[in-house]
């Protein structure tokens, strides 16, 4: 709300921001400075301003998304520990009017659910993915993950991550790409209000993509995670500014032709 003066001197309160409706109002289990927030209200955004609140159908699995049920206003369902990829496949193909999302972290999408993942963007699966990467287990305790950069310290890498040992990150946007039935596959980010508004475009325009039966779409989100990392929420941005982007950058990977039509 912000106040206004009116002609007779009087004061009013115009409402200018308000809670979108496809997000529900609670609290949430996210630590102070973690952008998963961001990304709710974004995928939240998205779906009311398409239109899609009553269509729309989450899938979310275990990890830090794990409570997504209780935050948006949508129907949804969990599913087990990297496989919100099958369930929303089965989903969209007994429901193919309704608008079918997974929201995902890289612990879970590119380490126990990366079979399930990439099969689906192999079939082309006409369905959306948000993949939130924070580069650690958030919800376990902040190990290891395979997005996990050399040299980062976890508690399952305290002397930081050995490639020689545990092998390098994997860029999961670059590998989809590949495939034949990807359609839009992009990395965006939430560090800092430009990214964040060409994520929430990027967002818009995967809806869109799945919308127009296109095939598989994914938008991946550069996250933080201030409390695993050992930061303040403040020190966490600039670390995806500054180390994340570098590795993993932003960009699209994948756009077919007809999105450009959208």
């Amino acid at each position: 709300m912000v106040a206004t003066m009116t002609q007779n001197g009087s004061v009013a309160m115009e409402m200018i921001f308000e809670r979108p409706e496809s997000l529900n109002a609670s609290y949430t289990h996210y630590c102070p400075g973690c952008t998963h927030g961001i990304a709710h209200r974004l995928v939240a955004e998205a779906i009311d301003e398409l239109g899609l609140r009553e269509k729309t159908i989450l899938v979310a699995p275990v990890g830090c998304s794990v409570f997504a049920y209780q935050y948006f206003n949508v129907d949804g369902c969990e599913a087990a520990h990297g496989r919100a990829p099958a369930m929303a496949t089965g989903i969209k193909r007994l429901l193919s009017d309704k608008v079918v999302i997974t929201y995902q972290g890289d612990g879970d999408l590119a380490s126990i659910g990366a079979a399930e993942i990439l099969h689906v963007a192999a079939r082309g699966e006409k369905i959306t993915t948000i993949f939130v990467n924070n580069g650690i287990y958030g919800m376990t305790g902040g190990q290891m993950a395979p997005t996990t950069l050399p040299g980062q310290i976890t508690t399952s890498s305290p002397s930081g991550r050995d490639v020689g040992a545990a092998g390098y990150p994997i860029r999961m946007a670059e590998i989809l790409a590949q495939t034949d039935g990807a359609a839009y596959i992009v990395r965006r980010s939430l560090h800092d209000i430009a990214n964040i508004r060409k994520a929430k475009k990027a967002i818009m325009t995967a809806l869109k993509v799945q919308q127009a039966g296109l095939g598989f779409g994914l938008v991946e989100l550069l996250s933080t995670c201030p409390t695993n990392w050992g930061m303040t929420p403040e020190e966490s941005l600039g670390w995806v500014k500054d180390h994340m982007l570098p590795y993993f950058p932003i960009g699209d990977y994948k756009v077919v032709d007809a999105v450009k039509d959208l």
